[in-house]
């Protein structure tokens, strides 16, 4: 809103395009540009003669000197510090609009969006929560920005996976009955697998369960029972953690378009035989080989499933689709593109982020495996120890392709060493300043809303400024799928506020209202930067 509002001033001014950045020294400004280098060659003069006539022109432009209160060229750079009313204006617009704040029209670009989609075959552990909780945030901000947002979770219910999760509880039912089993390689173990074994006995009953000679079928029925019983446990755990998608699509569903999808494949020349099996030509488009899309006895492949997928959401007409799935999904990437491009798609509409492994620490020790669920750090309990909003903001503070470790023990202390407690405790200070306030008998919001932010004195004019650029951290956020832009300024500003806070007395004084104006855009700037993460701001501690 506020950088958009001086960019477009500006490149209508001298007609060129313009780049804004943050000057390191505040005392050069609000903004600086370095168009001047950029136009060095073609206007064939030194970078510091353009930037003195550049500036010179915006000076005398009657709608800059509304908006800057200062334009100087410094050694090619042209810096430039806003007008205080202009700030104050920009405030109270923002107060007016509230928590619809730098949000956007509604655009007509849409964006199909996948994400979790972990195999229906056990709980979630905390592997999947640091993809799930980007994954609803990015949707989060993306609508806050005006776009169509489809968040969509691929059951993976078909398949190999499923069959050895109704082997697993079936011979868990078998051991719970006194009868001697041995577990196959591959087997599901856990508490979970325990759980899931009575359930079914309470629902089939023992004498269907225990019955050798219906084996085959009881294994597929178990397959099914326990995969829906699973998928629920999944939904719940994703609730609770604040996710919600729009649909749930079943492979098993998309299964029956698989022949229709492999004709359309033979028909574009993407796929041949060989081995007696039938390849697709992904080396063609960047895989490093090609791969097996159906088996000689005429089954087809994980990938198979996988491009039919794809076939279904590219049908929906979207104008931009977004993975986001584990690192180990990287040479996944170009045999997708590879099938997209073969059925007559654009693949550069497909958009593949990958999630880094995350590392758990309880007081420098590794954190505790849950025995319910085997080898895993189930999401359910990390939940319990520190909470959602504590989850969602560290797992969203560390760029998506980057290791994550944390320690657990520094997000369960009550002070700044925990960044999700300090932000809400700034908040919390803010409320109670205004509550205070709010007791006088005159005393009203529209009071301080009334008052005017010129001549404040330099931090609290730093954090007026740092408080209005929320839009621009937002629109940058979204652009480079960097969510972690909105944690380091919610930090950023949360501190800032702490400083002002601690160095000015601001009620009963001559400065309340402005300060309390100030404050109210502070929260403001909080409260819906931290709703976009999935987390809300707390108005009391």
């Amino acid at each position: 809103m506020m950088h958009q509002a001086i960019k477009t001033l500006l490149e209508r001014v001298l007609g060129v395009e313009i780049i804004l950045e943050h000057p390191k020294d505040r005392d050069l400004g609000h903004y600086a540009s370095v168009v001047a280098f950029s136009l060095a060659k073609s206007y064939q003069k030194a970078p510091k003669l353009i930037a003195l006539e550049l500036a010179e022109r915006l000076q005398q432009n009657a709608e800059c000197q509304k908006v800057f209160a200062r334009i100087e060229a410094l050694n090619g750079y042209i810096n430039f510090t806003l007008q205080e009313s202009f700030l104050d204006a920009l405030c109270n617009e923002a107060l007016a609009l509230g928590q619809d704040f730098g949000k956007e029209q509604a655009k007509q670009e849409s964006i199909y969006l996948e994400f979790v989609s972990a195999n229906p075959t056990g709980p979630l552990h905390i592997g999947h929560a640091r993809g799930a909780i980007f994954g609803d945030s990015l949707c989060r901000l993306g609508r806050f920005l005006g776009f169509k947002m489809h968040p969509e979770y691929y059951v993976n219910d078909l398949g190999v996976q499923i069959k050895t999760l109704g082997l697993s509880v079936f011979l868990k039912i078998q051991e719970l009955g006194g009868l001697g089993v041995v577990y196959p390689e591959g087997c599901y173990q856990g508490g979970y697998i325990v759980e899931l074994a009575n359930m079914a006995l309470e629902h089939f009953g023992k004498a269907r369960l225990y019955d050798q000679s219906q084996k085959e079928a009881c294994i597929a029925e178990l397959g099914e029972f326990a995969k829906n019983c699973m998928l629920v446990e999944i939904q719940e755990s994703l609730e609770e953690l604040g996710v919600c998608m729009d649909a749930y699509v079943s492979e098993k569903a998309m299964f029956e378009h698989q022949e229709r999808v492999f004709r359309c494949l033979q028909e574009a020349n993407g796929i041949y035989e060989s081995e007696g099996k039938m390849w697709l030509k992904s080396s063609a488009f960047g895989d490093e080989k090609d791969r097996v899309v159906r088996k000689a006895d005429g089954s087809f492949t994980y990938i198979a499933g996988d491009i039919t997928y794809h076939d279904y959401k590219f049908a929906q007409n979207y104008d931009r689709y977004i993975n986001i799935f584990g690192a180990d999904h990287h040479g996944y990437v170009a045999r997708i593109k590879a099938a997209l491009q073969f059925l007559g798609y654009d693949s550069h509409k497909l958009e593949v982020l990958l999630v880094q492994m995350v590392a758990l620490l309880q007081e420098g020790k590794p954190y505790k495996m849950s025995k319910r669920a085997g080898n895993f750090v189930l999401l359910k309990d990390v939940l319990q120890d520190i909470g959602k909003d504590a989850l969602r903001f560290v797992f969203l503070s560390k760029k998506l392709d980057t290791h994550l470790e944390f320690d657990v023990a520094s997000l369960q202390k009550q002070d700044s060493s925990n960044p999700i407690f300090y932000i809400h405790y700034a908040n919390a200070r803010i409320h109670t300043l205004l509550n205070k306030f709010l007791e006088k008998p005159t005393a009203s919001l529209a009071t301080i809303n009334a008052n005017s932010l010129e001549n404040l004195p330099s931090a609290p004019a730093h954090l007026l400024f740092n408080a209005l650029n929320l839009p621009k951290v937002l629109q940058s956020a979204f652009e480079d799928r960097e969510l972690q832009k909105i944690c380091d300024y919610l930090q950023n500003l949360a501190a800032n506020f702490h400083s002002f806070y601690n160095a000015h007395r601001i009620l009963d004084t001559p400065q309340e209202l402005k300060y309390l104006k100030l404050c109210r855009m502070v929260s403001l700037s909080l409260t819906i930067g931290l709703k976009i993460l999935g987390i809300e701001a707390k108005t009391k501690m």
